[in-house]
């Protein structure tokens, strides 16, 4: 997925630069780019590559005139302009605690090869052509280290039932999904909650989330949309998410409840 997670002090010490002329401080810059003060920091230094939005962003707020822009072609190539979820799967793949609610479809960390090519099959706008669409299953897949990593990392999903039932590719391919889904939920360290229709008081109506804790128990959210994906690192918004999600898993059914859901579901495909 990445070909490279190296850093540069010439990039580091060109964005110091530019951002103490612009008089803006490191938390500052991170509220531009959805970095943390602590991540703008490692940029810096040089431990730690630019990714999502940050080279194009900074450039334009910092008034840098693209001289980050093109350092950071000659430094990362492709790597300094990547995707916005780029940046998200770098923290998941070292994440010591990953928690997710979704609302529309299987997560992709749950996806099976069939589920997750009937997803990005049916992003009609823009068309993908076959071969970007088999990368970003591959990718996809790879994500599924996370239950084999050492440490176990601890993993939590709350799910609406309304994503049990979309018959994304087809009846045989949602059936497989959710016997994987089921699968999964039974390791020691993943426990999958369904949230079910008749939930009368909810605490997830603004939309999808995704939680995550570092080994050294720092606290971090990610919040997608249509559009781009941001960083959620400081309080109150932080504890105020970890907070809904906490009201989420109380609400949801338990774990064995959610199983028995879900078997009954895959049974009447």
């Amino acid at each position: 997925m990445h070909s490279s997670e190296r850093g540069s002090e010439s990039f580091g010490v060109l964005l110091r630069f530019h951002r103490e002329r612009a008089g803006m401080t490191q938390e500052g810059l991170g509220g531009h780019v959805g970095y943390s003060k602590s991540q703008v920091a490692m940029v810096e230094r040089g431990e730690r590559p630019p990714k999502g939005k940050l080279v194009e962003t900074a450039d334009q707020v910092l008034g840098a005139q693209g001289a980050l822009l093109v350092l950071a072609e000659k430094e990362f190539g492709d790597s300094g302009l990547r995707p916005w979820t780029e940046d998200y799967l770098a923290e998941e793949r070292k994440a010591s605690a990953l928690h997710v609610y979704q609302t529309h479809l299987i997560p992709g960390s749950l996806q099976t090869e069939a589920y997750a090519r009937a997803v990005y099959t049916c992003n009609r706008y823009p068309t993908l052509d076959d071969e970007e669409i088999e990368r970003r299953v591959a990718a996809r897949l790879e994500r599924q280290q996370l239950f084999e990593r050492k440490p176990s990392p601890s993993v939590s999903y709350v799910l609406e039932q309304s994503t049990l039932t979309r018959p994304l590719g087809g009846p045989a391919t949602l059936k497989e999904q959710l016997h994987h889904v089921l699968a999964i939920g039974r390791l020691r360290h993943v426990e999958v909650q369904v949230m079910p229709h008749n939930r009368q008081t909810h605490a997830g109506l603004n939309g999808p989330m995704i939680l995550l804790e570092t080994t050294e128990r720092h606290q971090l959210a990610y919040i997608e949309g249509p559009s781009g994906g941001y960083f959620v690192s400081e309080h109150p918004d932080l504890g105020d998410l970890f907070g809904k999600y906490g009201i989420l898993r109380a609400q949801a059914l338990t774990p064995e409840e959610s199983a028995k859901l879900i078997e009954e579901v895959a049974r009447e495909l």
